[in-house]
């Protein structure tokens, strides 16, 4: 497995992003279990979680608990960074809501590492904004957490570029991520891509397929990535996590998956290296 940098850490060039291990549609946690073992056995050293990612009022962290018995009952389990965040919230009726306190964040905080079993957490990430808060007051709580030893590397998440360069001062240089929505269909995170690239700060695109629901959609949606899959006798979705890839030595992918088959397509992308040619097409798409 290829691997790309988060801070101090090396990590598989491509993760896996729990979350619909956990929402509406999920699998039984039999699957569940076999979908992160798959993705251990194929190399993955970083999986994506939230506190948010549960889909009943009375089962926050779900997705966090799963990940942490995932990796319990596997002998590669520690070579893990696991990446969680806070300040996003599920009420139980399938919105969602935010809390970017400082009191909230580090009340969540306290719960993802009881839940995740561990001392100190790999990657903590401040969700997303909450416009009732000062943006310097969230991510001053993540300092904060990071100063105290409760999480090893702080990041945020749907942040814009200015956020993204306040963060990094708060944080006094420790800023070591930045997690957008970024896909064929959603490009408008290239500047914080870019930014990111400038400042040597990882960028984890999420769903970088497009979503759950629209994942396998991709082909029949962008016409160039089809043609590229075609031509390589590969999938329409390994050609877009091969593209990501050649954009910048910070991004690392982390595709969503709640089947064995679908993270080991995900992964194969790492060994996909596309033509200038092919590149110029897809941007261009």
């Amino acid at each position: 497995m290829h691997t790309r940098r988060i801070g101090d850490v090396d990590v598989s060039a491509i993760g896996l992003g729990a979350m619909p291990m956990s929402i509406e549609g999920r699998p039984d946690e039999e699957r569940s279990l076999a979908t992160v073992h798959a993705a251990l056995d194929a190399g993955v050293t970083l999986i994506d979680t939230a506190d948010a990612y549960h889909r009943d009022a009375d089962e926050v962290g779900h997705n966090e608990t799963l990940i942490a018995k995932a990796l319990a009952c596997h002998d590669r389990g520690g070579d893990v960074l696991v990446a969680t965040k806070g300040g996003h919230l599920r009420p139980g009726d399938g919105s969602w809501t935010l809390d970017g306190s400082p009191r909230h964040l580090k009340e969540a905080c306290e719960a993802s590492l009881r839940r995740l079993g561990v001392e100190a957490i790999g990657l903590y990430q401040f969700h997303r904004p909450d416009p009732r808060v000062p943006y310097a007051e969230s991510v001053g709580a993540i300092r904060d957490l990071l100063d105290e030893g409760k999480i090893r590397m702080a990041g945020i998440s749907n942040a814009n570029p200015e956020q993204i360069r306040l963060a990094g001062e708060i944080l006094g240089g420790r800023l070591v991520s930045v997690q957008n929505q970024f896909s064929p269909a959603f490009r408008s995170s290239e500047p914080e891509l870019d930014l990111c690239d400038e400042l040597g700060i990882a960028f984890l695109p999420w769903s970088p397929l497009g979503g759950i629901s629209k994942a396998g959609e991709l082909g029949s949606a962008h016409a160039a990535f089809a043609r590229v899959a075609e031509a390589r006798g590969v999938s329409p979705q390994r050609v877009c996590l091969a593209w990501m890839l050649a954009k910048s030595p910070v991004v690392v992918p982390i595709p969503g998956a709640s089947r064995p088959e679908t993270i080991r397509d995900s992964l194969a992308a790492t060994d996909l290296t596309l033509t200038p040619e092919e590149l110029a097409e897809l941007d261009a798409a």
